[in-house]
């Protein structure tokens, strides 16, 4: 069985992307009958043959829903991109094409559906966006995160997440990952993040917060900033880790699955595939979703911890430290083990043999073993 992988440009697309394709080689695949597409502006460049498995970059950008020059010459790199995918599937012929969504996995679905070969859809967010909108009929099967996606055929896998992620949700050595990133093992610990390039509102709100509580010495506050920020807010830095609580900033975390597994709170944007390792691991969170997402799809995925009473929900626009100050004490305040517990409720550590289950399936029967 030969598969190609389509999408990219982010991490929530390559992380479930890879995921799956570790799955299907665990289940009897050959890491070269897996074949994924993507952008030549996307971390798929570099995490796809770190990985180990093939990678055909394509032109092409994502489209602003307005006319400007930019969106036009996008359309052109896009209707490229599309032959590029065609003559690329016709050489490769696929039994299967999965769609992880984005810009960068439409010029591949498309041409799966012109090519009449089976296509599987992986859809991180509780609501669908516009690349797998465009071709959720043709598919065989969508697998979503939540139900009431908005594709046809839905299958409730949940999001499948890095293996990294899985080994600290079966052994989750919180002293050990505190003790890696130089954090006290006596304290409350919060972690506070934005993605690679940070969340403004996130990062003043944080340190708001520390000067808040700056005499506290029950707590510490893992603050991962991003590059956007880190530089213009080294004063406010510098000033933040003068007092009593434990306060640390990096611009950027390499040891994500640690920084998850060492602390009791975290205070982030509410991807889906944030959503999906915060909910494997067991960790409670005040979720700020990301006003700018299409389709407000952040907030949805926010809402899949909410409802199990593991998450705060928090609106952009009324995150200040007050307000986290408020809603960090209130979870604080409680029982955070169940919060844990209810956390680990929604986390679905099984999501990549689910998907990879539908691949083969899509693809007409038992060419592997079954992934488990």
């Amino acid at each position: 069985m030969r598969v190609v992988i389509a999408g990219g440009g982010t991490a929530g697309h390559v992380v479930p992307g890879l995921s799956i394709a570790r799955a299907l080689v665990d289940g009897g695949l050959e890491a070269e009958d897996l074949i994924f597409v993507g952008s030549r502006r996307g971390i798929e460049v570099e995490a796809v043959p770190a990985a180990g498995f093939a990678l055909e970059v394509l032109p092409g950008r994502g489209i602003e829903r307005r006319l400007t020059a930019a969106n036009i010459r996008n359309t052109v790199d896009i209707a490229r991109a599309v032959l590029m995918a065609w003559r690329m599937l016709r050489r490769e012929r696929p039994d299967v094409v999965v769609s992880l969504g984005g810009y960068a996995a439409v010029p591949a679905a498309v041409s799966a559906v012109a090519l009449r070969i089976p296509l599987v859809i992986q859809e991180q967010n509780a609501r669908v966006g516009m690349a797998n909108r465009l071709v959720g009929r043709f598919a065989r099967s969508s697998a979503v995160m939540t139900e009431g996606v908005g594709l046809p055929r839905e299958v409730v896998t949940g999001n499948p997440v890095r293996s990294e992620i899985l080994d600290r949700a079966a052994h989750r050595d919180r002293e050990g990952a505190r003790s890696q990133l130089g954090l006290p093992g006596d304290r409350r610990v919060i972690l506070a993040f934005g993605g690679s390039l940070g969340s403004r509102r996130i990062n003043h709100a944080v340190l708001d917060l520390v000067t808040r509580w700056r005499d506290r010495s029950d707590l510490a506050v893992h603050h991962v900033v991003g590059h956007r920020d880190w530089e213009s807010l080294q004063p406010r830095i510098e000033e933040a880790g003068s007092g009593g609580i434990h306060y640390q900033a990096v611009e950027y975390e390499e040891r994500m699955p640690e920084a998850l597994a060492a602390c009791d709170v975290a205070v982030c944007r509410a991807g889906g595939s944030t959503v999906a390792e915060l909910a494997v691991i067991g960790v409670p969170a005040v979720l700020v979703p990301l006003p700018i997402a299409a389709n407000d799809h952040q907030t949805y995925n926010a809402r899949a911890l909410a409802s199990a009473g593991a998450a705060i929900v928090v609106p952009d626009s009324s995150l200040d430290g007050e307000r986290l100050m408020a809603d960090l004490e209130k979870m604080l305040g409680s029982d955070l083990t169940a919060l844990e517990r209810a956390a680990r409720t929604v986390g679905r550590p099984d999501a990549a043999e689910q998907v990879a289950r539908l691949v083969v399936d899509a693809a007409g029967g038992d060419h592997t073993r079954s992934p488990s």
